[in-house]
């Protein structure tokens, strides 16, 4: 049975892998990326603040040597959910199984004044360049602001906020310098009120400006303000921004989408189609868009699809349960377990932060690349 993964994320990774290691060279895995290299979500702000260089933290797809999985680099153009078929550039394939873990893309554009009067720090490309940005700023205020909801790693702009402090003192221009914080919700972390508030305390004590429950509608490039949802202006000296996050268009063309992301059945992902499946990012499955509730997602899947190989039901479903690491600055990290189970509340826990969590998710990140690259990988030093 020939499984079709569409995208070389959290999810596509871990799903191949499952499928290798539990089928060893009996799997027929086809993972198509059109990148040629995987890169943390966490790396981009390790390289925004100068902790790692951009390419230490690109991993190679072309080092991928599983048994059963075979990498192919291209550019989908069309999905084909009913025929499980795709067309890339580099020629259509066909699988009895489709799972597509294509991911959000970003679009800066959609704000006004965006490319213009500021910079986004969610892209690869977008992290380089604020690191340029940042290594030459000489003082002001600096704002971070969410332009759009959905959007990926929802404590990504308050660790955002908290690294800048720290990069700015490290560079002696704190002082004449602040900043600030704009986010559509009402508290940073609303699933952990203990998360939200540690957040909060850590705001006030390193005079951090937090600004609930606005979104950025515009920049004025002219005047040097941004513009917010309800009409309120704020002064910018340089403008950090997370940009609108869309399903990628040969999604929304496949018709598998509604409301703009691709509906799942939230215990088994599966889609409206039959041997369907959809996880991560480009779901509207109701956890946040971040790669570790893509990874379990992932799990389940696997398990759905080994239960077929071998006659048998399924008998696992997705949990809805995930552990986010949270940079606080000053070399600690904080790590918050969430569980958005279907029919109640979503509930989240705290732990730390400290230096001891710091060094676990330095772990995370390595036991990852082993498991997915069988290759060992150096997390950044958090003091650098």
């Amino acid at each position: 049975m020939r499984v079709l993964i569409l995208g070389a994320g959290f999810g596509g990774l871990e799903l191949a892998t499952t499928l290798s290691e539990q089928q060893g060279a009996d799997a027929d895995v086809v993972l198509i990326d059109r990148s040629d290299h995987f890169v943390f979500g966490f790396s981009k702000l390790d390289v925004m603040f100068g902790r790692r260089t951009p390419t230490s933290v690109q991993l190679p797809y072309a080092t991928i040597d599983k048994p059963g999985v075979r990498f192919v680099r291209a550019t989908i153009r069309a999905i084909d959910p009913a025929a499980k078929r795709v067309e890339t550039d580099a020629g259509d394939f066909e699988g009895d199984v489709l799972v597509v873990a294509l991911g959000a893309d970003l679009d800066p554009g959609a704000t006004p004044g965006l490319v213009e009067a500021g910079h986004e720090f969610y892209t690869n490309e977008g992290a380089i360049e604020c690191r340029r940005v940042l290594a030459d700023f000489e003082g002001g205020h600096v704002m971070v602001g969410v332009t759009s909801t959905p959007f990926k790693c929802p404590p990504a702009p308050s660790e955002t906020a908290l690294l800048l402090h720290d990069h700015l003192r490290k560079r002696g221009i704190r002082g004449r310098s602040s900043v600030s914080l704009v986010m559509p919700l009402p508290v940073p972390i609303p699933p952990s009120p203990a998360a939200s508030e540690a957040i909060l305390a850590a705001f006030e004590a390193r005079g951090i400006a937090w600004h609930p429950g606005r979104l950025v509608t515009r920049l004025d490039a002219a005047r040097r303000v941004a513009v917010f949802s309800d009409d309120t202006e704020l002064a910018f000296d340089l403008f950090l921004g997370v940009p609108k996050h869309v399903a990628p268009s040969v999604v929304l063309a496949s018709g598998l989408a509604v409301d703009g992301w691709i509906p799942v059945d939230p215990h088994t992902l599966e889609t409206s189609v039959t041997d369907v499946y959809a996880v991560g990012d480009v779901t509207s499955v109701g956890t946040p868009k971040a790669g570790v509730f893509s990874e379990g997602q992932a799990s389940v899947v696997a398990a759905a699809i080994l239960a077929r190989e071998r006659g048998v039901a399924p008998t696992s479903g997705y949990d809805g349960r995930g552990t986010c690491y949270l940079e606080f600055g000053e070399d600690l990290v904080g790590r918050v377990t969430v569980s958005f189970l279907a029919g109640t509340p979503p509930a989240g826990e705290l732990a730390g932060p400290s230096a001891e969590i710091a060094a676990e998710k330095g772990e995370f990140g390595s036991s990852r690349v082993r498991r997915w690259f069988d290759r060992t990988w150096e997390p950044a030093a958090t003091g650098s």
